[in-house]
């Protein structure tokens, strides 16, 4: 572990100032050090209180440690700081021959792409930005539903951890007050000569403490915090992965469905340049919206886009 990373963990963990002797003396590390390192810190947006003969404290934000998730979950942990998106360093490890499953973590991304290549805003700090790599190597149609899976276990982590309760719209956002809170993107990857999806790439973007939008965005997405928060990112990401790797399929898409904002609602979408509205009636095991026209007839998507008729 870095010294940098070290000292975090020692301010993270105390309510009260550390002076810099008592750092260096508990971490076996020089005054410099600890001074050098507490530097790095602020640099990487933490906000720290130096008081002269009484140390430093933690005020707010915090640091993303490969180390730690990958204790808590078992994963290959590939952390970088210089990030263009998550989804090209899970490209790149796939080319260099990384085992899977591995995750991909960035404090933040110069080009982030959601669905169908758009741009999404990402924040200096305060965001959570990783890649999970999976090596399938099954047909599509006995693939599991990785977005759905993902989805649940956003929601399911925030649950435990925060007692947030977060909602899903169909297919890849979660939504706070209705705001959108995380955005996933899943991509595969198929072999011509076998026709199996050899790899996928679930990619998540999730606002955690973020304290600033831009205007065009300030009605559009939320924080999950809004002040210094009690868990870190780290713990969120373990919680997140840990839930999808360890529950059962079938749970997680009853969890999706309990957690919908789109069932049992109006809807409205364009398909094949038509205009349709109706009643989403269900979410299929495999991720299909099911929804009934207003004329008695039902289509069943299995992507796009829809609009909540009564937001």
């Amino acid at each position: 572990m870095k010294t940098y990373e070290k000292i975090y963990q020692a301010l993270a963990q105390s309510k009260d100032f550390l002076n810099g002797e008592e750092l260096a003396q508990k971490l076996g590390l020089s005054r410099t050090s600890v001074w050098k390192a507490i530097q790095t810190l602020e640099a990487k947006g933490l906000r720290i209180n130096s008081v002269k003969n009484r140390g430093y404290r933690l005020l707010e934000g915090d640091l993303l440690i490969p180390d730690n998730i990958k204790a808590e979950t078992g994963l290959e942990v590939f952390h970088n700081d210089k990030s263009i998106s998550t989804q090209l360093d899970a490209k790149e490890g796939i080319d260099k021959g990384h085992t899977a499953p591995s995750l991909y973590l960035a404090p933040k991304q110069e080009t982030a792409k959601g669905r169908f290549s758009r741009d999404f805003f990402t924040p200096e700090n305060g965001g959570i930005y990783m890649s999970l790599h999976l090596k399938p190597n099954r047909p599509y149609a006995e693939l599991p539903p990785y977005t759905l899976m993902a989805a649940s276990s956003i929601v399911k982590a925030i649950s435990r951890l925060t007692a947030i309760n977060t909602e899903i719209k169909w297919v890849n956002d979660i939504y706070l007050h209705q705001k959108k809170l995380a955005g996933i993107l899943t991509e595969a990857v198929t072999s011509i000569e076998t026709g199996l999806v050899t790899d996928v790439i679930i990619g998540v973007g999730l606002n955690f403490y973020v304290t600033d939008f831009p205007d065009a965005l300030a009605d559009k997405a939320i924080s999950l915090f809004t002040s210094q928060p009690d868990i870190s990112r780290n713990q969120l990401i373990a919680e997140i992965w840990n839930i999808f790797l360890g529950t059962p399929v079938a749970d997680l898409v009853k969890v999706y469905k309990e957690k919908s904002l789109v069932l049992n609602r109006q809807v409205t979408f364009d398909e094949n340049g038509k205009h349709y509205q109706g009643m989403a009636t269900d979410i299929t095991d495999t991720g299909q919206l099911v929804v009934r026209l207003d004329s008695g007839l039902e289509k069943v998507l299995n992507s796009g886009e829809i609009s909540l008729s009564s937001w």
